[in-house]
C-alpha cells in the first residue's frame, strides 16, 4: 500500500493490472496482489508443454498461450468448442476459445479488439481453458462442492484414536484378562467367588460401604499345569505389548488387570509368598468380575464378549469413507453426482471383504451428509433435503442457473458453453473493497465476452426464461430463509437475471458500516420509491414511522465529483429517521450502522420491490401469516442461545432486527386480520420460552401490540403509555435487549 503497489478502495487495486483480471481477494474485499489466472504451471498446462513445439527462451506460459493462437491450436480449441469437454475456473481461461470461434466465423476485427487487450499478459495468465474427459453439465441440477472436493474431504478423514484404543482393548487385552481371570479360579476351593447382592441383583455393603465377598478361597490348589499356562499368558501378554501400544490401561498399577498379572507371576514363581491379604485381594477382584461380567465360560459372560467382538469387528469411520470416496469417484470429478443415493447403499460383499466388514453394513449419517454436498439436482430438491441451509448457499449456487438462462441468448449452440462456463468462474470472484460508490465489474466488461454482445440473441424466450428463473429464485430464498436479508451476492444474482428479463428493478446491495461515507447513490432512492407504494397505509408504514410523502417528493439526483449519482435528500432523510440525538457520535460506525438501517427499512431492502415487480405479492399472500410466524420463531431461538463475545452479541441482535423488520413487512402484506391473529399466536408461544428472555422482549411486544392498535412511536421510538420500543439492529451504546452482563 505504501509503495503503490496496492491501491485498495480501487476497482483496479493492482498497479498495471485491469479490472477484468481476477484477482485473489483476502477476507473484507483487499486485494493481495495475487492473480488468480497466474501462478506456478498447472498439470495439464505441463503435460501440454511436451506436445507443443516452442522456441527455447520461450516463457512456458506464453509458450502455450501462442501455441493456441497458431494454427494448430486453434483447431484444438474449436474442437473443445465443439465437444464442451472442457472446464472454466477462471473466467481469463475462455478468452482464446471466444477467439478462435470469432476468427473461425471471419470476424477478424472483434478477434483482434480481444487479443489487443489480453496479449500484454500472454506470459503469466491462462487465456485456454482445462481439458476435460466429458462436457460439463448444463441444465436445472446445481451442486454445493463438485465430487473432487467431496473426494477430497472422505479421504481426509482419519481414524478415532478413542475408537481404536476402544478395539485394541476387545480384541488384545479383553481375551487375556479372561484368561488371568480363569487362571486364578481354578485355584479357587469351594464356591466362585461372588458378591452378596440382593433379589433385585443390587449390591449389599457392610457398614463401612464395603461389598461383602462371598464363596470359596482363591490359592488353594493348583493343578499339575498350571504354573506353565501362568507362564504362557504372561509371555504372550508381552509380546503383544510390543504390537499394540494405543491402549494404556493394562499396564496401569491400579487397574485389576496389571494387580492379576503379578499375582500370576508371584504364584507361578512360589504361592508360598502371598500373604493373606494378598488372597483376599485375588478373592475379591475375581468376586467383582464374576458379579459383573459373569464366571468364564458361563452363558452370560460369552454374550457379552459376543456383543463387543461384533461393535469391535465394524467397519471403522476411516474405512467406510474411503469407500464412499472410491464410489464417487467412478461417477466423476470435475462436476456434481445426479445419481448420489446409489453410492450411499450398504457396502457389497467385495467391498466388505476388502476391509474386513460384514456385507450389508451402512453408509453412517455423518458421511452420507458430507457427500450430499456433491449431489446435483434442482436447488428446490437441495433446499428441502437440508444440503442448503442458508440463503448464502442459494446466492453461491444461483449463477449456475443464471448462466444457463443468460447462455440461451447466445445464437451460436458451441457458445453457449463458453458463455455459461465463464459466467460461472465469474461469478466466483469474491467482491473487493470499493469506496466513492463505485461498482464492482461487470460480466460484460470482460474483453472476450463484450465480443459475444452481438452474436446474444433478444428474443423472448430468452427473457421470458430469464423472469421464470427470477420468480423462482425470490420465492424460494423467501419460503426458504424467510427472516434471512438478501446477501449481497444474492442480490447481485438476481440483478443480472432481471437485466436478462428486461424488468428494471432497482436493488441495492447492503453496506459496509466501517467504510460508509455519508452518501448513497441513486439506486436507494429509486428502490426506496419503489417500496414506498407496496408498504403506504401498511402496518409496516405505521411500525417505523415512514415518511412516505416526503420520500416520493424526493427528486435531487446529482452527479458527484466520482461520477456516482447520488441523492443527497435520501442520505438526509435516513439521518433525520435515525434520530438526531445521535449526532454527537456523528461519523463512528455505529451512527454509520444507524443510518444504512433505516436505508434498508425505507427501501424494505429490495423484498417489496421484487414482491411488487414480479407480481409475487398476491400468490404469496396467503402464506405471509406462516413465514411471519417462521421469522418469530428463529428470533426467540437465537436471542435464547448462550454467545459469550460480545461482538457476536451485537449481531445476534442485528440479525433478529432485519428478520423482525422482514417479519413485519409480511404482516403488512397479509390480510388486514392477520396481524391481530398473529399477536395472539406470539404470546402464546413467547409464554414457552425462557423467563429471562420473556422480560428482555416485553418491550418488543409491547410496541407491536401498540401499533397493531392503531398507536405510534415517539422520535425516539418508544410508546410512553406501555413502555413499548420499537425494535432496531442499530444503537448507540449497549443495545437495551442484551441480557445484563453477569
Amino acid at each position: 500500500m505504501f509503495d503503490g503497489t496496492l491501491d485498495h478502495g480501487s476497482r483496479t487495486p493492482v498497479a498495471g493490472t485491469p479490472s477484468w483480471v481476477t484477482l485473489e481477494v483476502a477476507h473484507g474485499g483487499f486485494a493481495t496482489g495475487r492473480l488468480m489466472a497466474a501462478g506456478p504451471l498447472e498439470a495439464h498446462e505441463l503435460e501440454k508443454l511436451h506436445h507443443i513445439q516452442r522456441p527455447p527462451s520461450t516463457k512456458t506460459r506464453a509458450a502455450l498461450n501462442h501455441h493456441f493462437l497458431g494454427d494448430a491450436g486453434r483447431e484444438e480449441l474449436l474442437a473443445l468448442l465443439s465437444s464442451g469437454c472442457y472446464r472454466v475456473t477462471v473466467p481469463e481461461e475462455a478468452a482464446l476459445l471466444v477467439t478462435a470461434w470469432l476468427i473461425q466465423s471471419g470476424d477478424t476485427a472483434r478477434a483482434e479488439a480481444v487479443l489487443a487487450e489480453i496479449s500484454p499478459y500472454l506470459d503469466r495468465l491462462r487465456f485456454y481453458p482445462v481439458p476435460s474427459d466429458r462436457p460439463a453439465r448444463s441444465g436445472d441440477g446445481v451442486f454445493v462442492r463438485p465430487a473432487s472436493e467431496v473426494i477430497t474431504s472422505l479421504r481426509g478423514v482419519r481414524p478415532k484414536p478413542a475408537i481404536q484404543t476402544m478395539n485394541e482393548a476387545i480384541q488384545v487385552w479383553t481375551p487375556l484378562y479372561d484368561r488371568a481371570v480363569e487362571l486364578l479360579l481354578d485355584t479357587v476351593e469351594g464356591e466362585t467367588p461372588h458378591l452378596r447382592t440382593s433379589e433385585s441383583g443390587e449390591l449389599i455393603r457392610r457398614a463401612d460401604g464395603s461389598p461383602i465377598v462371598e464363596g470359596g478361597w482363591p490359592c488353594r490348589r493348583y493343578p499339575d499345569d498350571w504354573a506353565d499356562r501362568a507362564w504362557a499368558l504372561l509371555e504372550e501378554y508381552k509380546r503383544e505389548r510390543m504390537r499394540y501400544r494405543l491402549c494404556g490401561k493394562p499396564e496401569r498399577a491400579k487397574e485389576n488387570f496389571a494387580r492379576l498379572r503379578g499375582y500370576l507371576r508371584r504364584c507361578a514363581r512360589d504361592p508360598r509368598g502371598l500373604t493373606g491379604r494378598d488372597v483376599g485381594m485375588i478373592r475379591k477382584i475375581l468376586a467383582s468380575f464374576v458379579t459383573s461380567h459373569g464366571a468364564p465360560g458361563s452363558e452370560r459372560l460369552a454374550r457379552t464378549r459376543a456383543a463387543q467382538a461384533r461393535n469391535a469387528s465394524l467397519p471403522s469411520r476411516h474405512e467406510l469413507a474411503q469407500t464412499l470416496a472410491d464410489r464417487i469417484a467412478k461417477h466423476g470429478n470435475e462436476d456434481g453426482i445426479p445419481d448420489l443415493d446409489a453410492c450411499l447403499g450398504p457396502l457389497t460383499a467385495g467391498e466388505a471383504a476388502e476391509i474386513g466388514a460384514d456385507p450389508g453394513a451402512p453408509i453412517p449419517a455423518s458421511l452420507a451428509e458430507k457427500a450430499a454436498h456433491c449431489f446435483e439436482a434442482p436447488i428446490e430438491t437441495l433446499v428441502a433435503r437440508r444440503i442448503v441451509r442458508s440463503s448464502e448457499t442459494i446466492a453461491r449456487l444461483l449463477p449456475a442457473l443464471s448462466a444457463a438462462v443468460r447462455a440461451n441468448a447466445i445464437e451460436p449452440s458451441e457458445l453457449r458453453g463458453v458463455y455459461e462456463a465463464s459466467y460461472r468462474a465469474f461469478r466466483q470472484r469474491r467482491s473487493l473493497l470499493l469506496l466513492n460508490l463505485e461498482s464492482q465489474v461487470r460480466f460484460e466488461e470482460l474483453p472476450w465476452i463484450a465480443a459475444l454482445v452481438q452474436v446474444a440473441g433478444t428474443q423472448d424466450d430468452s427473457r421470458r426464461d430469464a423472469r421464470t428463473a427470477l420468480v423462482r429464485a425470490v420465492r424460494l430464498v423467501l419460503e426458504s430463509f424467510p427472516q434471512t436479508i438478501l446477501p449481497n451476492k444474492l442480490v447481485r444474482e438476481l440483478r443480472s437475471l432481471a437485466t436478462a428479463a428486461g424488468e428494471r428493478i432497482p436493488l441495492v446491495d447492503e453496506l459496509a458500516t466501517d467504510i460508509f461515507m455519508g452518501d448513497f447513490s441513486a439506486s436507494y432512492l429509486r428502490a426506496a420509491q419503489a417500496a414506498a407504494p407496496v408498504v403506504a397505509g401498511t402496518l409496516y408504514e405505521r411500525y417505523y414511522g415512514l415518511p412516505l410523502d416526503r420520500l416520493l417528493t424526493l427528486n435531487d439526483v446529482e452527479k458527484r465529483w466520482y461520477d456516482t449519482p447520488t441523492s443527497p435528500g435520501f442520505a438526509a432523510l435516513c439521518r433525520e429517521l435515525a434520530g438526531a440525538a445521535n449526532r454527537r457520535r456523528s461519523g463512528s460506525v455505529a451512527w454509520n450502522g444507524t443510518i444504512i438501517e433505516q436505508a434498508q427499512i425505507l427501501t424494505t431492502h429490495n423484498v417489496a420491490p421484487l414482491l411488487d415487480r414480479l407480481d409475487l405479492a398476491d400468490e404469496l399472500r396467503p402464506e405471509f401469516p406462516d413465514l411471519a410466524r417462521r421469522c418469530f420463531e428463529w428470533i426467540c431461538r437465537r436471542q435464547q442461545f448462550a454467545i459469550g463475545d460480545w461482538q457476536a452479541q451485537m449481531q445476534s441482535v442485528k440479525n433478529s432486527a432485519y428478520a423482525w423488520r422482514h417479519m413485519i413487512l409480511y404482516l403488512a402484506l397479509a390480510d388486514a386480520q392477520e396481524p391481530q391473529r398473529f399477536l395472539e399466536w406470539a404470546e402464546l408461544h413467547l409464554s414457552r420460552q425462557r423467563e429471562d428472555f420473556q422480560v428482555r422482549f416485553t418491550p418488543v411486544m409491547a410496541g407491536l401490540r401498540a401499533i397493531v392498535a392503531g398507536g405510534s412511536f415517539d422520535h425516539n421510538g418508544c410508546d410512553p403509555v406501555t413502555g413499548g420500543r420499537r425494535f432496531l439492529g442499530w444503537t448507540i451504546g449497549r443495545h437495551w435487549l442484551l441480557p445484563e452482563r453477569p
